[in-house]
Formats: structure tokens, sequence, C-alpha cells
């Protein structure tokens, strides 16, 4: 007998339903008529041990205990889904050959691979393992992924990685929480200050960004406008361009802070004589945006629908198994496999068929010409591993709406972009002399919108120009042109705070956390890598700060809490910037691709908490005297509403 082991229910359905019929359900598991069976894990089975399974002394608190480290590390059985986990022992038994169907990711392989160690499965039987790979649920696209099973031992460095992972986030977290709310209950603090080795430096983020609007100072700055125009009485404007000679009047953004400069200049400059010093017209392509992973979709669907990270996730996995209209969600790629192109058709039939539930882009969509022989540069096989960018399948559906069809909407969108030419414009700079001054007009002069067609109102693309010039038509212009200066105006404008984080900048934040360390070649390191947290966590972790009281939600506004500026400010520098868990990210990737290993991660990481937990001892949380209680309301069976302390945390 065959044994497939899915990550969840659906995806074990999935599997299923490929396989020879007639089939017997059973309870956790389906059997196929030629004796296959598939049975599912249903998310996480096992979890790692609290600290008491160590030793009972752990039970309670106590610095003198810390750091923890266990010599032999333990899974517990999740008291949730025991039922599920005795199924897949009695079938793992009576298996002769088992297929890993977990996941293609990180977290999916050891999820499986676990399971499968917890249950004593050794020797040839182990060795033997295959590893089947889905990222679409659709019949098809199972069929195709059961034909290529590859070795599960192929994948020992992504389960390696994900278990190093796995202990390290422990280690870190269950110690340093515990140092900090031990410190925090004698400042009087009386909840669990949780400290994550992604969570911390993502909440330094908002933090440092809150104290830094809070510190702002508005100054004014000043613009000169030349109002220009030529022979022909034909009108533009162009800003000044201030000289080296005014480098003492400008800020470091170059911005001019002298109104008597600027008055000066205007007063200069106008009703004087000019000439066109220079004028570049640059022939533009814009390639359409790629396919996308998980992060950009829900930067994008934040921005234009004012969904948070993990609404996107939770909508995008139920269009992946309930509905099957989306390929696998939690991908980090944004390409796709060569093979996917010859679905072309199939998948923009489909697409057009469910346009009717899409609104306006569902108009546009069918109005568009879309060229299925073209090959975008999305298609590359050597850019996809695992897993590809997130496509519309060819499910037809017959219902689809409100946020659903919002974000299916997107996929459809920059998938059938991939069909459709380059948007293409001319770019204008023009420079032009007045009375010794510089001053610069630009402009962009549209030749074709190619897939810009596909945007409406609402559904912004982060690709679009935006590099704070003034657009403007200009009137034909060549180099060393007589022109007149007009009056010219002073503009009188004030600096900005920064912006407080949303759901899409700080995601944005999180997969670009390069600009936010410190260190070039760490930096360097780290445009490579998947940056803060991985495609499959990022939600969650954004989610879970919200749950600790760490942050708050206004409209799209997202800023720290009391609570979260308090154990920021009183946690060390390396555990509240992301410098050492872009180290990890680096680490672990590094681990995954087979070339470093699992003990140069951990080894300095024990080392590491020694330290940590040391430095714990002379800091006392501040500000958060009487903080950390919580209660919550619950109706009891009679109606009647009762308030009820909220449990501590687990660590």
């Amino acid at each position: 007998m065959r044994l497939f082991i899915a990550e969840k229910p659906s995806l074990g359905r999935a599997i299923a339903e490929v396989l020879p019929k007639p089939h017997k359900k059973g309870d956790g598991y389906i059997t196929a008529a030629n004796g296959d069976t598939v049975s599912w894990c249903i998310g996480h089975l096992l979890e790692q041990q609290q600290p008491e399974a160590y030793d009972p002394a752990f039970k309670k608190w106590n610095h003198a205990h810390l750091p923890i480290i266990p010599e032999h590390w333990q899974l517990g059985v999740k008291k949730q889904t025991a039922k599920q986990l005795g199924v897949l022992r009695k079938l793992v038994k009576q298996a002769e050959h088992l297929v890993h169907a977990g996941d293609p990711d990180r977290e999916g392989q050891l999820l499986v691979d676990e399971v499968i160690n917890f249950l004593g499965v050794t020797g040839a039987k182990k060795n033997n393992i295959q590893r089947c790979l889905i990222s679409d649920l659709n019949p098809s696209a199972v069929k195709q992924s059961l034909s290529k099973l590859r070795s599960n031992r192929e994948f020992i460095p992504l389960s390696t990685s994900a278990l190093a992972r796995s202990r390290a986030d422990w280690l870190y977290g269950i110690n340093l929480t515990r140092a900090y709310t031990l410190q925090g209950q004698k400042a009087g603090y009386n909840g669990v200050l949780s400290v994550g080795r992604v969570q911390t430096p993502l909440l330094g983020l908002v933090v440092r960004r809150d104290q830094a609007i809070a510190d702002f100072v508005s100054k004014a700055f000043y613009e000169v406008w030349a109002c220009l125009e030529t022979g022909n009485g034909e009108g533009f404007k162009a800003k000044w361009q201030p000289s080296e000679q005014c480098a003492k009047y400008l800020d470091e953004q170059g911005r001019n802070l002298s109104e008597a400069l600027a008055q000066n200049v205007a007063k200069r400059v106008s009703q004087q004589p000019a000439q066109v010093k220079s004028l570049k017209r640059e022939h533009k392509k814009q390639a359409p945006p790629l396919p996308y992973n998980l992060s950009s979709l829900q930067i994008d669907a934040s921005k234009a629908f004012g969904l948070s990270a993990q609404q996107v996730l939770d909508i995008c996995q139920g269009l992946y198994e309930r509905h099957k209209l989306i390929t696998y969600p939690r991908s980090d790629c944004r390409y796709l496999p060569m093979s996917h192109f010859e679905q072309a058709k199939e998948v923009h039939a489909a697409v057009l068929a469910n346009s009717q539930h899409l609104g306006q882009q569902g108009k546009l969509l069918n109005q568009t010409q879309f060229d299925l022989s073209h090959q975008s540069k999305a298609w590359n096989d050597k850019k996809v591993d695992a897993h590809h960018g997130i496509i519309p399948t060819q499910k037809v559906s017959s219902h689809l709406s409100g946020n659903d069809a919002k974000v299916y909407s997107l996929i459809c969108r920059n998938y059938l972009a991939q069909f459709l030419a380059h948007h293409e414009f001319y770019g204008v700079r023009v420079e032009v002399g007045i009375a010794s001054g510089l001053f610069v007009a630009v402009a962009k002069e549209l030749i074709a919108q190619g897939w810009k067609c596909l945007l409406v109102r609402g559904i912004k693309n982060n690709h679009q120009d935006n590099n704070g010039d003034v657009q403007q038509l200009l009137p034909p212009l060549e180099k060393g042109q007589a022109l007149k200066s007009l009056q010219a105006e002073v503009l009188a404008k004030n600096t900005s705070a920064p912006k407080a984080y949303t759901d899409a900048t700080l995601l944005a934040a999180m997969t670009g956390i390069s600009a936010h360390v410190s260190d070039p070649q760490l930096r360097k390191i780290l445009r490579e890598t998947d940056g803060l947290g991985t495609e499959a966590t990022r939600a969650g972790i954004i989610e879970l700060l919200f749950t600790r009281g760490f942050l708050s939600r206004a409209g799209k506004t997202i800023t720290s809490t009391v609570t979260g500026r308090g154990l920021v400010n009183a946690l060390p520098d390396v555990a509240t910037y992301p410098d050492m868990t872009a180290r990890w990210e680096a680490e672990l990737s590094a681990i995954s691709e087979g070339k470093s290993q699992y003990k140069k991660l951990m080894g300095p990481l024990e080392e590491q908490l020694k330290d940590l937990v040391a430095q714990s001892l002379d800091v006392l949380p501040q500000g958060l005297s009487g903080l950390g209680k919580k209660t919550f309301t619950k109706k009891t069976k009679s109606g009647a509403k009762r308030k009820y302390a909220a449990k501590k945390p687990v660590s």
C-alpha cells in the first residue's frame, strides 16, 4: 500500500480526487480503488515541549534557570489533533511506501517529516520516501505533480533549516520572554513581555517610527517656479535648482530653507530672457508587473482595498483550498515555469468566465485583446524552485463576491498583463537658463498604454512613476531656443513628518528589510534573501503584535502602544533591530540550500543567550507599572455577562 501524507485535509482530498475510483472514505483517510491511501495532518500535529517537560522546576519562572537549553529536544502531541496522529500511526505502519505531500515550503517539509520521524519510520522505508510538490489543487495540476515525484532525501536541507528555525525561535523566545517578564514584574508590570526574533525587531521598527513622528518639527522650505513662454505664446513651468553657492541655505534633502533667497531669485528671473540649455527626450518602456508572490499581493491589496495582511492571506487560502481558483498562495516567487505557458488559453478562458464577478476590473479584462502567444520574462524555469508565482487556475466559479473577488481580480490582472505590450512613453527633461540660474521641467509623453490599460481606479500599481516632479505637457522645444521668463512664483511648503506604518508599508519594510540594516555587508546579503520573516509567517507576526497588545490600529494606521514602547526601550538594540534576525534568515537560507549546517546557527545562539539573559538583570522596563492585567467579558448560560481575568499567555 502506498500512503500519501498531506499537510491539510483539503490537499489530501485533492490528491484522492485523481486516484482510481471508487473510493472508500475512512475516519481521517481515503482509500482508492488500487489500494493507494491518502491521509493528512491538520497543520502541526506535534509541537515543541514547554520547559517544564525537561525539568518540573522550570514551571515556575525564575531568572536562575535561564538560559534554558534542552540537551535532547522533545516534541509533544497536540491534544486537539491527537486522534489524527493515531490514524497516521496505524496507516504508516501498514504502508509499504510513503509519499510526503506537505506544502512546498520550508515549514511544509518539516511538518510531515517530523511526524514520520516521531512515528519511528526507519531503514529502507524511510530512505525510499518520495516527495510530491503540489502548488495547484486543480485535478490536472495534481495529476501532473503525481507524475513527477522526487526523492524526499533531496529535501533534507530544507527540513533541517525549518528544524533549526523552530528550535532557535524556541530558545530565543522562551528565554528572553521569561527574562524580561520577570524584570517587568519587578517594575510593577502585570503581564507577559513577549520577545521573539522576528516580532520584536518588527515592533522596534514601529516604535522608532512613532518616536520620529513625535519628535518631528516641521520646517518651511521655499521653491521658485519660473513661468516660461515660447515665441508662439505657449507656456510651461520650470523649477529652480539651487547651485553650490546656495548650499548653506539647504537642508539634507537639498530643499531651500531661506524665504529671502527664494524671493531674491524670483525677482531676479522675472521678466527676463531665457534659453533652453539642454533637452533630453528618452524613449522608455515599462514591462508589466510580474505575477504576485504573497507579500507583493498583500501590499497591493492593502493599498487598493485597505485589507490587512492577515485578511489577504485568509482570502487567498480560501481561493486556493475552497474555490480552487488560484495556485499555492504562500509563495515567495514571482516567476512561472515554462510548462504553465501551455495552459495560457485555458486560464484566460476561465478568468473571462469568472470576470462577471469582478466589476469594473472584469469589464476591462473582457474588453482587452490579449496576445496569448506573447511570452514575457515571467516565464523562467531558472527562477522557479518549489513554488511559483500566484496565478489564476483553469477553474470556473459560479459565485465570487466581496473581498474574495477583489483579491482574485488583482491576481488575474497581473497574470493577464503578461500577454500585453510594454507601457511606452517619452521621458522628457528640459534645462533652462535664466539670469545665470538653472531651472528644470520634466514631462511624460505617452506612446502606448500597453498593460496599463488594465489599471482601474482603486486598483493602484506600485510600478507607477512617483518621483515628486510636476508632470506637464511641454510645447515643442529644441536646444538653444529662446524663451521669455514671465513673473516667477515662490511656493512656500512645509517638511512633513514620516508617515505612520500601515499594513502595506510594514510588509514592504519586512520584505525590504535590508534598507533598515546598518551593516553594509549584511545589507548586500539581505537583498538576495527573503527579508524579515517568510511569506507564510509575516501576516501572523503582525497580527500577533496586536494580540499581545504591543500594536494598535486606527483605520489603516498602525502605531505602538505604551506596552510596546516600554518593552522596546528596555531591550538591548540587538533584540530590537533587524540585523540579528536578518543574519538568522541568511543562515537559514544557506542551510536550506545545503551551504551551511544546523550547528552554525545554534552554537553561536546558545552563547549569545547567556549574555542577553545576563544583560536583562540590569534593566527594569519603565512606564508600565499597573499595566498588563486584562479582562474579557463572556456571557454565561443564563445570558448574564461576567468579567474574567485573561489567562497568562504561554511563553
